[in-house]
């Protein structure tokens, strides 16, 4: 793990060591505790994608952080919408274990996608035919729009990013 993760991990866990001192009572809030008027469910959300996108090349590990550090507030604080405790949680990923099947199937298959779009290597060809001023990267724009009339957003944003990894020469 970097320095930076450890210090992300170490505020969060700050965070919630604070978060029962410097809150209100759990029975003010129906959702739960708050901290200056924010439920901290939020601002530990807020702080994953905080750290998301500051340490991008760490994202499965702040997220799995993040997932695990939410879950584990909810489960000592707050209790989950379906029950408290341990058999809330087994309930909740009852609940939500389609739903984050289809999301990890999505993102792998964009993946896929966009890699092996990369490896058909258009993208190399492409600056051939496109303007180099602001036209081009105005065209490619445009490209990944029409894409996405007929795919995914996700997807269509995937390709465009690989096509501009490569018109631009990673300079994105």
């Amino acid at each position: 793990m970097s320095d930076k993760l450890y210090r992300t991990a170490a505020g969060v866990a700050i965070a919630l060591a604070l978060a029962p001192a410097t809150s209100q009572a759990a029975t003010a809030a129906p959702g739960g505790l708050l901290l200056a008027g924010i439920p901290i469910d939020f601002m530990l959300f807020a702080l994953v994608l905080l750290g998301v996108a500051t340490l991008h090349h760490h994202t499965l590990k702040i997220a799995l952080i993040g997932a695990a550090t939410i879950s584990a507030y909810q489960w000592l604080f707050t209790g989950f919408k379906t029950g408290a405790g341990l058999a809330g949680l087994g309930v909740h990923f009852g609940h939500e274990w389609v739903t984050l099947a289809n999301l990890l199937g999505l993102l792998l298959g964009f993946a896929l996608l966009a890699d092996h779009f990369e490896k058909s290597h258009l993208p190399e060809v492409l600056p051939d035919f496109l303007p180099d001023d602001w036209k081009g990267g105005f065209l490619l724009l445009a490209g990944v729009f029409v894409m996405s009339g007929f795919l995914d957003n996700i997807a269509a944003a995937m390709i465009g990013g690989t096509m501009a990894k490569v018109l631009f020469r990673r300079k994105v």
